[in-house]
Protein backbone atom coordinates (compact mmCIF):
# COMPACT_ATOMS: atom_id res chain seq x y z
CA UNK A 1 0.00 0.00 0.00
CA UNK A 2 1.31 3.39 -1.01
CA UNK A 3 1.93 6.40 1.31
CA UNK A 4 -0.96 8.15 -0.05
CA UNK A 5 -3.99 4.97 -0.38
CA UNK A 6 -2.69 4.18 3.88
CA UNK A 7 -4.00 8.11 4.50
CA UNK A 8 -6.65 8.10 1.73
CA UNK A 9 -8.67 4.82 4.14
CA UNK A 10 -7.01 6.20 7.04
CA UNK A 11 -8.72 9.78 7.09
CA UNK A 12 -11.30 9.22 4.48
CA UNK A 13 -12.29 5.59 3.82
CA UNK A 14 -15.66 6.30 3.06
CA UNK A 15 -14.89 9.00 0.48
CA UNK A 16 -14.11 12.69 -0.13
CA UNK A 17 -16.20 15.66 0.31
CA UNK A 18 -16.72 17.84 -3.07
CA UNK A 19 -17.41 21.49 -2.30
CA UNK A 20 -17.86 24.42 -4.36
CA UNK A 21 -15.09 26.45 -4.92
CA UNK A 22 -17.01 29.05 -3.15
CA UNK A 23 -17.30 27.11 -0.34
CA UNK A 24 -13.73 26.94 0.23
CA UNK A 25 -12.40 30.44 -0.98
CA UNK A 26 -13.31 34.26 -1.34
CA UNK A 27 -12.54 35.34 -4.25
CA UNK A 28 -12.10 38.68 -5.65
CA UNK A 29 -11.34 41.14 -8.79
CA UNK A 30 -7.73 42.19 -9.55
CA UNK A 31 -6.90 46.21 -9.92
CA UNK A 32 -5.78 48.39 -12.56
CA UNK A 33 -2.16 48.82 -13.29
CA UNK A 34 -0.61 48.43 -16.87
CA UNK A 35 2.49 47.89 -18.41
CA UNK A 36 3.35 51.08 -18.72
CA UNK A 37 3.02 51.01 -14.74
CA UNK A 38 6.44 48.76 -14.61
CA UNK A 39 9.36 49.95 -13.00
CA UNK A 40 12.95 48.26 -12.46
CA UNK A 41 12.72 48.19 -8.68
CA UNK A 42 9.70 48.44 -6.38
CA UNK A 43 6.69 46.65 -5.33
CA UNK A 44 5.83 43.21 -6.14
CA UNK A 45 2.91 42.77 -9.08
CA UNK A 46 1.84 40.22 -11.47
CA UNK A 47 0.14 41.04 -14.66
CA UNK A 48 -2.66 38.98 -16.07
CA UNK A 49 -1.03 38.69 -19.50
CA UNK A 50 1.83 37.27 -17.61
CA UNK A 51 0.10 34.50 -16.40
CA UNK A 52 0.15 32.80 -19.98
CA UNK A 53 3.37 33.10 -20.88
CA UNK A 54 5.70 33.80 -18.40
CA UNK A 55 4.85 31.72 -15.07
CA UNK A 56 4.27 27.89 -13.98
CA UNK A 57 1.45 26.90 -11.90
CA UNK A 58 3.74 28.64 -8.78
CA UNK A 59 6.19 31.14 -8.11
CA UNK A 60 7.63 32.89 -4.92
CA UNK A 61 9.15 35.90 -7.55
CA UNK A 62 7.56 38.06 -9.70
CA UNK A 63 9.31 39.26 -12.93
CA UNK A 64 7.73 42.94 -12.20
CA UNK A 65 7.24 45.91 -10.02
CA UNK A 66 5.36 49.03 -9.56
CA UNK A 67 6.24 51.51 -7.41
CA UNK A 68 4.81 52.69 -4.11
CA UNK A 69 2.55 55.31 -4.75
CA UNK A 70 1.03 52.92 -7.60
CA UNK A 71 1.04 49.86 -5.63
CA UNK A 72 -0.77 51.89 -2.79
CA UNK A 73 -4.28 51.84 -5.09
CA UNK A 74 -4.39 48.08 -6.12
CA UNK A 75 -5.57 44.74 -4.93
CA UNK A 76 -3.65 42.23 -3.39
CA UNK A 77 -2.97 38.38 -3.16
CA UNK A 78 -1.68 37.54 -0.03
CA UNK A 79 0.73 34.55 0.26
CA UNK A 80 -0.56 31.19 -0.84
CA UNK A 81 -3.59 33.00 -2.61
CA UNK A 82 -4.36 31.62 -6.85
CA UNK A 83 -4.15 34.48 -8.87
CA UNK A 84 -6.34 33.37 -12.00
CA UNK A 85 -6.46 35.43 -15.62
CA UNK A 86 -10.33 35.19 -16.19
CA UNK A 87 -9.73 36.61 -19.35
CA UNK A 88 -8.56 35.08 -23.09
CA UNK A 89 -9.25 34.77 -26.43
CA UNK A 90 -9.37 31.01 -26.34
CA UNK A 91 -11.14 28.29 -24.08
CA UNK A 92 -7.40 26.51 -23.27
CA UNK A 93 -5.85 29.85 -22.02
CA UNK A 94 -8.45 31.05 -19.80
CA UNK A 95 -8.40 30.72 -16.82
CA UNK A 96 -5.02 29.66 -16.11
CA UNK A 97 -3.55 30.87 -12.83
CA UNK A 98 -0.43 30.60 -10.81
CA UNK A 99 0.05 29.86 -6.67
CA UNK A 100 1.82 33.25 -4.71
CA UNK A 101 3.99 31.39 -2.61
CA UNK A 102 6.03 33.97 -1.88
CA UNK A 103 5.89 35.92 1.80
CA UNK A 104 4.90 39.46 1.20
CA UNK A 105 1.39 40.17 -1.01
CA UNK A 106 1.78 41.10 -4.71
CA UNK A 107 -0.67 43.72 -6.40
CA UNK A 108 -2.36 42.09 -9.16
CA UNK A 109 -3.70 43.62 -12.21
CA UNK A 110 -7.15 43.48 -13.77
CA UNK A 111 -8.41 40.75 -15.55
CA UNK A 112 -7.75 38.36 -13.24
CA UNK A 113 -9.06 36.67 -9.81
CA UNK A 114 -7.52 36.63 -6.75
CA UNK A 115 -8.39 33.33 -4.60
CA UNK A 116 -8.24 33.63 -1.15
CA UNK A 117 -8.80 30.13 0.11
CA UNK A 118 -8.06 27.63 2.79
CA UNK A 119 -6.30 24.84 1.03
CA UNK A 120 -3.09 23.59 0.00
CA UNK A 121 -2.31 26.31 -2.56
CA UNK A 122 0.08 23.72 -4.86
CA UNK A 123 -3.23 21.43 -4.50
CA UNK A 124 -5.67 24.18 -5.61
CA UNK A 125 -3.20 24.92 -8.80
CA UNK A 126 -3.01 21.47 -9.61
CA UNK A 127 -6.66 21.47 -9.74
CA UNK A 128 -7.24 24.29 -12.01
CA UNK A 129 -4.84 22.68 -14.78
CA UNK A 130 -7.46 19.44 -14.29
CA UNK A 131 -9.65 18.10 -16.78
CA UNK A 132 -12.31 18.38 -14.48
CA UNK A 133 -11.66 21.90 -14.07
CA UNK A 134 -11.36 22.59 -17.59
CA UNK A 135 -15.02 20.82 -18.39
CA UNK A 136 -16.52 22.87 -15.77
CA UNK A 137 -14.64 26.20 -17.10
CA UNK A 138 -16.34 25.54 -20.26
CA UNK A 139 -19.58 25.88 -18.97
CA UNK A 140 -19.11 29.01 -17.67
CA UNK A 141 -17.23 30.89 -20.45
CA UNK A 142 -18.75 33.42 -22.10
CA UNK A 143 -17.90 35.97 -25.51
CA UNK A 144 -16.77 35.33 -28.78
CA UNK A 145 -13.49 37.13 -29.58
CA UNK A 146 -12.38 38.28 -25.89
CA UNK A 147 -13.69 35.34 -23.57
CA UNK A 148 -14.31 35.83 -19.91
CA UNK A 149 -15.39 33.85 -16.92
CA UNK A 150 -16.59 36.05 -13.86
CA UNK A 151 -14.95 35.63 -10.70
CA UNK A 152 -18.86 35.70 -9.09
CA UNK A 153 -19.31 32.25 -11.72
CA UNK A 154 -16.51 30.68 -10.62
CA UNK A 155 -17.61 30.05 -6.97
CA UNK A 156 -19.39 27.16 -8.40
CA UNK A 157 -16.62 25.39 -9.44
CA UNK A 158 -16.99 21.79 -8.04
CA UNK A 159 -13.32 20.16 -6.70
CA UNK A 160 -12.62 17.21 -4.04
CA UNK A 161 -11.26 18.61 -0.68
CA UNK A 162 -9.94 15.98 0.98
CA UNK A 163 -7.81 16.21 4.04
CA UNK A 164 -4.94 18.36 4.06
CA UNK A 165 -2.36 15.49 4.82
CA UNK A 166 -3.84 13.94 1.48
CA UNK A 167 -3.64 17.39 -0.35
CA UNK A 168 0.23 17.55 0.60
CA UNK A 169 0.72 13.80 -0.48
CA UNK A 170 -1.08 14.16 -4.05
CA UNK A 171 1.36 17.44 -4.03
CA UNK A 172 4.64 15.66 -2.84
CA UNK A 173 3.84 13.24 -5.92
CA UNK A 174 2.87 15.36 -8.64
CA UNK A 175 6.04 17.79 -7.57
CA UNK A 176 8.13 14.85 -8.32
CA UNK A 177 6.12 13.73 -11.47
CA UNK A 178 6.75 17.36 -12.80
CA UNK A 179 10.68 16.94 -12.21
CA UNK A 180 11.47 13.77 -13.15
CA UNK A 181 9.54 14.90 -16.66
CA UNK A 182 11.28 18.13 -16.65
CA UNK A 183 14.73 16.09 -16.25
CA UNK A 184 13.71 13.78 -18.62
CA UNK A 185 12.88 16.39 -21.34
CA UNK A 186 16.34 18.07 -20.55
CA UNK A 187 18.19 14.68 -21.00
CA UNK A 188 15.74 13.64 -23.86
CA UNK A 189 16.86 17.08 -25.59
CA UNK A 190 20.42 16.67 -25.32
CA UNK A 191 20.65 13.37 -26.41
CA UNK A 192 18.69 14.09 -29.66
CA UNK A 193 20.56 17.29 -29.87
CA UNK A 194 23.95 15.46 -29.87
CA UNK A 195 22.49 13.00 -32.36
CA UNK A 196 21.28 15.16 -34.60
CA UNK A 197 24.58 16.99 -34.93
CA UNK A 198 26.65 13.70 -35.74
CA UNK A 199 23.74 12.92 -38.09
CA UNK A 200 24.11 16.35 -40.16
CA UNK A 201 27.71 15.92 -39.95
CA UNK A 202 27.32 12.65 -41.79
CA UNK A 203 25.15 14.13 -44.55
CA UNK A 204 27.24 16.83 -44.86
CA UNK A 205 30.45 14.87 -45.22
CA UNK A 206 28.71 12.13 -47.78
CA UNK A 207 26.79 14.96 -49.29
CA UNK A 208 30.19 16.79 -50.12
CA UNK A 209 31.86 13.35 -51.17
CA UNK A 210 28.97 12.74 -53.53
CA UNK A 211 28.94 16.50 -55.00
CA UNK A 212 33.07 16.55 -55.62
CA UNK A 213 33.40 15.16 -59.15
CA UNK A 214 36.76 14.93 -60.99
CA UNK A 215 36.58 16.43 -65.03
CA UNK A 216 34.94 13.98 -67.11
CA UNK A 217 33.97 11.65 -64.37
CA UNK A 218 31.11 11.36 -62.13
CA UNK A 219 31.29 8.70 -58.62
CA UNK A 220 28.31 7.20 -57.10
CA UNK A 221 28.54 5.51 -54.00
CA UNK A 222 28.44 1.68 -53.60
CA UNK A 223 25.59 1.13 -50.71
CA UNK A 224 27.15 -2.76 -50.62
CA UNK A 225 30.75 -2.19 -50.26
CA UNK A 226 29.99 1.73 -48.89
CA UNK A 227 32.68 2.54 -51.53
CA UNK A 228 32.73 5.14 -54.10
CA UNK A 229 32.82 4.05 -57.68
CA UNK A 230 32.85 5.85 -61.08
CA UNK A 231 29.40 5.94 -62.79
CA UNK A 232 29.98 7.43 -66.08
CA UNK A 233 30.45 11.22 -67.40
CA UNK A 234 28.89 14.48 -66.01
CA UNK A 235 28.91 17.59 -67.83
CA UNK A 236 30.05 21.46 -65.78
CA UNK A 237 27.12 23.49 -66.61
CA UNK A 238 26.35 26.91 -65.90
CA UNK A 239 23.44 27.40 -63.52
CA UNK A 240 22.24 30.24 -66.19
CA UNK A 241 22.29 27.73 -69.31
CA UNK A 242 20.19 25.25 -67.67
CA UNK A 243 17.35 27.43 -65.75
CA UNK A 244 14.85 30.47 -65.65
CA UNK A 245 14.62 32.69 -62.84
CA UNK A 246 11.60 34.73 -61.95
CA UNK A 247 10.93 37.15 -59.26
CA UNK A 248 8.88 36.93 -56.81
CA UNK A 249 4.96 39.09 -56.09
CA UNK A 250 5.66 41.96 -54.19
CA UNK A 251 2.39 42.73 -51.60
CA UNK A 252 1.54 43.61 -47.59
CA UNK A 253 2.19 40.31 -45.51
CA UNK A 254 -0.99 39.98 -43.68
CA UNK A 255 -2.07 37.35 -40.57
CA UNK A 256 -4.51 35.88 -42.57
CA UNK A 257 -5.15 34.90 -46.40
CA UNK A 258 -6.34 32.27 -48.34
CA UNK A 259 -2.83 31.56 -49.42
CA UNK A 260 1.15 31.68 -47.44
CA UNK A 261 3.13 34.79 -48.16
CA UNK A 262 6.90 32.97 -48.29
CA UNK A 263 9.75 35.44 -47.80
CA UNK A 264 13.10 35.21 -47.37
CA UNK A 265 13.17 34.80 -43.71
CA UNK A 266 11.02 31.51 -44.27
CA UNK A 267 14.06 29.58 -45.39
CA UNK A 268 15.21 27.92 -42.49
CA UNK A 269 19.55 26.95 -42.45
CA UNK A 270 18.30 23.73 -43.48
CA UNK A 271 16.82 24.46 -46.97
CA UNK A 272 13.27 24.30 -45.71
CA UNK A 273 10.07 25.79 -45.11
CA UNK A 274 9.37 27.34 -41.52
CA UNK A 275 6.92 26.07 -39.69
CA UNK A 276 6.48 29.10 -37.58
CA UNK A 277 5.47 32.89 -37.98
CA UNK A 278 3.68 32.41 -41.33
CA UNK A 279 1.84 34.96 -42.71
CA UNK A 280 -0.54 35.31 -45.85
CA UNK A 281 -2.34 37.59 -48.61
CA UNK A 282 -5.68 37.13 -50.29
CA UNK A 283 -5.02 35.87 -54.12
CA UNK A 284 -5.94 37.88 -57.19
CA UNK A 285 -5.13 37.81 -60.84
CA UNK A 286 -2.07 38.97 -60.50
CA UNK A 287 -0.91 36.94 -57.24
CA UNK A 288 -2.14 33.62 -58.58
CA UNK A 289 0.77 33.63 -61.34
CA UNK A 290 3.51 33.66 -58.39
CA UNK A 291 1.41 30.38 -56.75
CA UNK A 292 3.93 27.50 -55.82
CA UNK A 293 3.81 23.90 -57.24
CA UNK A 294 4.85 21.04 -54.89
CA UNK A 295 8.94 20.64 -56.10
CA UNK A 296 9.76 24.63 -57.15
CA UNK A 297 13.14 26.10 -55.80
CA UNK A 298 12.98 29.42 -54.44
CA UNK A 299 16.29 31.20 -53.89
CA UNK A 300 17.15 34.38 -51.22
CA UNK A 301 18.77 37.21 -53.16
CA UNK A 302 19.43 39.47 -50.65
CA UNK A 303 20.72 40.38 -47.10
CA UNK A 304 22.28 37.63 -44.63
CA UNK A 305 20.03 34.72 -45.65
CA UNK A 306 21.07 35.20 -49.80
CA UNK A 307 21.91 32.07 -51.20
CA UNK A 308 19.73 30.03 -49.20
CA UNK A 309 17.70 27.75 -51.60
CA UNK A 310 14.35 26.21 -50.32
CA UNK A 311 12.63 23.32 -52.04
CA UNK A 312 8.96 23.95 -51.57
CA UNK A 313 7.51 20.41 -50.69
CA UNK A 314 4.09 21.60 -49.65
CA UNK A 315 0.79 21.17 -51.36
CA UNK A 316 -0.86 24.73 -49.53
CA UNK A 317 -1.27 27.53 -51.59
CA UNK A 318 1.63 29.53 -51.58
CA UNK A 319 2.88 32.78 -53.48
CA UNK A 320 6.74 34.14 -53.23
CA UNK A 321 7.46 37.53 -52.29
CA UNK A 322 9.77 39.88 -54.08
CA UNK A 323 13.51 39.01 -52.53
CA UNK A 324 12.99 35.70 -53.92
CA UNK A 325 13.79 34.29 -57.31
CA UNK A 326 12.16 31.35 -58.14
CA UNK A 327 14.45 29.05 -60.36
CA UNK A 328 13.12 26.75 -63.08
CA UNK A 329 15.49 24.16 -64.17
CA UNK A 330 15.29 22.20 -67.07
CA UNK A 331 14.39 18.66 -65.81
CA UNK A 332 15.51 16.64 -68.83
CA UNK A 333 18.99 18.09 -67.73
CA UNK A 334 18.81 18.30 -64.07
CA UNK A 335 16.55 17.75 -61.15
CA UNK A 336 15.15 19.71 -58.84
CA UNK A 337 16.19 17.66 -56.15
CA UNK A 338 19.74 17.07 -57.10
CA UNK A 339 19.98 20.93 -57.45
CA UNK A 340 18.93 21.33 -54.01
CA UNK A 341 21.20 18.90 -52.02
CA UNK A 342 23.72 21.03 -54.15
CA UNK A 343 22.77 24.48 -53.36
CA UNK A 344 24.06 22.96 -49.70
CA UNK A 345 27.32 21.85 -50.51
CA UNK A 346 30.53 23.52 -50.24
CA UNK A 347 31.13 23.56 -53.59
CA UNK A 348 28.24 26.17 -53.82
CA UNK A 349 28.50 28.22 -51.33
CA UNK A 350 32.04 28.51 -52.36
CA UNK A 351 31.13 29.77 -55.32
CA UNK A 352 28.13 32.09 -53.68
CA UNK A 353 30.40 33.96 -51.55
CA UNK A 354 33.12 34.97 -54.50
CA UNK A 355 29.50 36.14 -57.08
CA UNK A 356 27.42 37.99 -54.38
CA UNK A 357 27.93 41.69 -54.45
CA UNK A 358 29.44 43.05 -51.86
CA UNK A 359 28.55 46.51 -51.60
CA UNK A 360 26.16 47.88 -49.34
CA UNK A 361 22.94 45.47 -48.89
CA UNK A 362 24.44 41.70 -50.09
CA UNK A 363 23.11 41.00 -53.68
CA UNK A 364 22.71 37.10 -55.17
CA UNK A 365 20.41 38.07 -58.54
CA UNK A 366 19.98 36.15 -61.50
CA UNK A 367 23.10 37.74 -62.89
CA UNK A 368 25.01 36.37 -60.24
CA UNK A 369 23.48 33.39 -59.38
CA UNK A 370 23.44 32.45 -63.10
CA UNK A 371 27.32 32.19 -63.27
CA UNK A 372 27.36 29.35 -60.46
CA UNK A 373 29.03 25.85 -61.96
CA UNK A 374 26.81 22.85 -61.24
CA UNK A 375 28.61 19.15 -62.22
CA UNK A 376 25.53 17.66 -63.86
CA UNK A 377 26.07 13.96 -64.18
CA UNK A 378 23.55 11.28 -66.12
CA UNK A 379 19.74 11.78 -64.86
CA UNK A 380 19.96 8.16 -63.37
CA UNK A 381 23.48 8.79 -61.19
CA UNK A 382 21.28 12.12 -59.92
CA UNK A 383 18.65 9.95 -58.89
CA UNK A 384 21.15 7.56 -56.72
CA UNK A 385 22.75 10.81 -55.45
CA UNK A 386 19.74 12.04 -53.94
CA UNK A 387 18.07 8.73 -52.75
CA UNK A 388 20.89 8.95 -50.62
CA UNK A 389 21.28 11.80 -49.14
CA UNK A 390 17.49 11.97 -49.08
CA UNK A 391 17.60 8.97 -46.57
CA UNK A 392 20.35 10.90 -44.61
CA UNK A 393 18.15 13.90 -44.49
CA UNK A 394 14.89 11.95 -43.61
CA UNK A 395 16.99 10.62 -40.72
CA UNK A 396 17.84 13.88 -39.43
CA UNK A 397 14.10 15.35 -39.99
CA UNK A 398 12.77 12.02 -37.44
CA UNK A 399 15.48 13.10 -35.09
CA UNK A 400 14.65 16.57 -35.16
CA UNK A 401 10.61 15.40 -34.39
CA UNK A 402 11.40 12.63 -32.40
CA UNK A 403 11.87 15.25 -29.27
CA UNK A 404 8.79 17.52 -29.54
CA UNK A 405 6.50 13.85 -29.58
CA UNK A 406 8.98 12.24 -26.99
CA UNK A 407 7.77 15.48 -24.78
CA UNK A 408 4.58 15.67 -25.84
CA UNK A 409 3.78 11.61 -24.76
CA UNK A 410 5.72 12.46 -21.66
CA UNK A 411 3.47 15.48 -20.98
CA UNK A 412 -0.15 13.10 -21.40
CA UNK A 413 1.24 10.70 -19.15
CA UNK A 414 1.54 13.51 -16.42
CA UNK A 415 -1.67 14.80 -16.95
CA UNK A 416 -3.46 11.42 -16.57
CA UNK A 417 -1.67 10.71 -13.45
CA UNK A 418 -2.46 13.81 -12.43
CA UNK A 419 -5.99 13.93 -13.40
CA UNK A 420 -5.95 10.54 -11.76
CA UNK A 421 -4.93 11.52 -8.17
CA UNK A 422 -7.11 14.57 -8.40
CA UNK A 423 -10.74 12.10 -8.80
CA UNK A 424 -11.88 10.69 -5.74
CA UNK A 425 -14.84 8.76 -4.52
CA UNK A 426 -17.47 11.05 -3.55
CA UNK A 427 -18.67 11.49 0.16
CA UNK A 428 -22.33 10.42 0.31
CA UNK A 429 -24.17 12.65 2.69
CA UNK A 430 -26.27 11.53 4.50
CA UNK A 431 -30.57 12.81 4.01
Amino acid sequence: MTKLEELIERLCPDGVEYKTLGDVATISRGGNFQKKDFTEQGKPCIHYGQIYTRYGLFTDKTLTFINDECFAKQKYAEPNDIIMAVTSENIEDICKCVAWLGTEKVAVSGHSAIIHHSLDPKYLAYFFHSQHFFNQKRRLAHGTKVMEVTPDTLKSIQLPVPPLEVQREIVRILDNFTFLTTELAAELAAELAAELAARQKQYEYYRDLLLTFKPNESTILNERTNELELSGAIRWMKLGDIAKFTYGYTDKAKDFGNARFIRITDITEDGCLNSQGANYINLTADSKKYLLNYGDLLLARTGATYGKTLYFSSDIPAVYASFLIKITLDNNIISNRFYWHFSKSRLYWEQAEKLVSQGGQQQFNTNAVSRVNIPVPPLEVQQRIVGILDRFDTLCNDISSGLPAEIEMRQKQYEYYRDKLLTFKELKKEA
